[in-house]
């Protein structure tokens, strides 16, 4: 083989100067990893080896999350859509965070926390499959999920059974919102997990433990709800009002913001979730007329499309328009396009890995007296509708 010389100007030393203009483009880390061994441990593979496309976004929304998003002075909500619950991410990295006081409060799909109420009745889900004849399922009794399979009769009906004992009682027959409800099933989630020798598989109870307050913006699309429904045909009293939903959440943010604080959002997956964390700048700035700028930072974990108008692709330079994100922010927003499942159990080991235990902020326990705070700045700024 012939040798081939370097030209003397070649550029073969790193670091190097570039010309003007060039650098702003050419100062991110560069892309030349060391061979993986199989002995890194997981964060400093995620820093050194996930580097562009998807990978660098997870990066950067891991690294988003733990260097910003949980210092003391910010207020994280979390929301999570999609069956999450049911595939074992509640037991695997929500409580985690909870525990850890890096999630302040939380909005789920209704399913979600239906679906959770096996886990603290250590009722079994199974792994299964996809690719089976969904006919011989419902012959043998057998609900599936994708690829999740669990006994009709022994865990569906069970835990409705159950959760309609629950809903009887009498703490129950008043108007409420959807956070004193999660909060009064996290109060006997809890006492499952003590009677059936369970620990820490509940996100309810998790939550109701550590004060974080878990909103579902619609109630009756879950099997939660469609007991509730069942139940005021027999005259029971329990209404959900989602009214309070609305104010809380909005009370939530302002209080972080009006203290000098401020709010980050932690999308895993989209929906109805995603808009009812966001839509608390638009109720704040819009509706209650006062004077706000958006969630300061924003983390979204989502497979769905931007150009096909649906609500889970929207990006955070859209959400700027409406107010939801504060546009002096916009680096601090970060949109990774992958499934959920793989996204939050990496982000969960990541974030405990890398940061120490945040104090709890408990605001369910201040929900009180911050719907008092926000009516008060309601009739600040509204003396004439």
């Amino acid at each position: 083989m012939n040798k081939i010389k370097l030209p003397k100007n070649f550029v073969s030393k790193y670091p190097h100067k570039f010309s003007k203009g060039k650098h702003e483009f050419l100062c991110g880390q560069r892309i030349l990893p060391e061979p993986i061994t199989g002995k890194e441990n997981f964060p400093d593979l995620m820093d050194r080896v996930f580097l562009a496309y998807n990978a660098g976004r997870l990066q950067e929304g891991c690294r988003l999350f733990t260097e910003k998003m949980l210092a003391p002075d910010v207020t994280v909500g979390m929301t999570l859509s999609g069956a999450l619950t049911p595939a074992g991410l509640g037991c695997s990295s929500v409580i985690p965070l909870i525990k850890a006081g890096f999630v302040d409060w939380i909005i789920s799909t209704g399913a979600n926390l239906y679906h959770d109420l096996h886990h603290a009745l250590n009722l079994p889900l199974f792994r299964g499959t996809p690719f089976v004849k969904d006919k011989d399922l419902r012959k043998a009794g057998v609900v599936r999920i994708y690829d999740i399979h669990f006994d009709y009769n022994d865990v569906l009906m069970v835990t409705d059974h159950i959760l309609r004992q629950i809903l009887l009682q009498g703490e129950f027959q008043r108007e409420m919102g959807t956070s004193e409800l999660h909060f009064l099933l996290g109060k006997y989630c809890a006492e499952f997990e003590k009677q059936t020798g369970m620990k820490d598989v509940s996100v309810l109870a998790a939550a109701y433990r550590a004060g974080v307050p878990c909103f579902c913006p619609s109630p009756g699309d879950s099997t939660i709800g469609m007991n509730i429904a069942g139940l005021e045909l027999r005259g029971f009293k329990l209404r959900i009002n989602p009214s309070r939903d609305v104010n809380e959440t909005t009370a939530i943010v302002l209080d972080a913001k009006h203290s000098g604080q401020k709010s980050g959002v932690l999308l895993i997956g989209g929906g109805s979730p995603k808009n009812f964390a966001l839509q608390t700048e638009p109720q704040l700035q819009e509706v209650l007329r006062i004077k706000e700028e958006g969630h300061d930072f924003f983390l979204q974990i989502t497979d769905a499309r931007p150009d096909t108008g649906g609500l889970s692709g929207a990006t955070p330079q859209e959400a700027v328009s409406w107010g939801k994100v504060n546009p002096d922010q916009l680096p601090d927003a970060i949109v990774c396009y992958t499934d959920s499942t793989i996204a939050l159990p990496l982000i969960t080991h990541y974030s405990l890995a890398r940061h120490k235990k945040r104090k709890l902020k408990r605001l369910y326990d201040r929900l009180p007296d911050l719907i008092k705070m926000i009516t008060d700045e309601y009739w600040k700024h509204n003396k004439i509708l």
